[in-house]
């Protein structure tokens, strides 16, 4: 009966040690999740570089700033860089979120202040119709930043 004993005695404490080495190693990861951020590809046509970095430059400047100020987006960027051919980009829109969660919440907001600061749906087609005479939109992409330091 005492081998016994001494036996699941061990047993039990070698299982909890494992479970032990186990949790620790799941939680000490040196990165962490960041931002998420919507990454628009995009071509200017030849030619119209000015006409549509005027429209960024005003229109689109203007919506993610007050995005910005209404604290649904944390940042933007532009982009420019040369094409490797025919069907290459040579912009990308970016537009940072707190979160994929965050991002999806404010989904309605982001609609109304597109409304007050661009215009109804009727304006917002027209210009979307207006901007196809000077770029492609190539591809849009959701990226998340990894940030190289553990999670607090």
């Amino acid at each position: 009966m005492k081998n016994k004993t001494r036996i699941l005695v061990s047993s039990l404490i070698v299982l909890i040690l494992t479970l032990s080495i186990v949790v620790v190693a799941q939680v000490s990861r040196p990165y962490r999740n960041g931002s998420v951020w919507n990454v628009a590809f995009i071509k200017m046509k030849p030619g119209m570089e000015t006409a549509y970095l005027n429209y960024i430059a005003t229109d689109w400047k203007r919506n993610q700033e007050a995005l910005k100020k209404e604290g649904l987006i944390l940042s933007y960027k532009v982009l420019t860089t040369e094409a490797h051919g025919a069907a290459d980009f040579n912009i990308m829109l970016m537009t940072e979120y707190k979160n994929l969660a965050t991002m999806e919440a404010n989904e309605a907001k982001a609609d109304a202040l597109a409304q007050k600061v661009i215009g109804d749906d009727q304006k917002q087609m027209q210009g979307y119709k207006e901007r196809l005479e000077i770029r492609e939109v190539l591809q849009d992409r959701l990226a998340r930043e990894i940030v190289l330091e553990p999670r607090r």
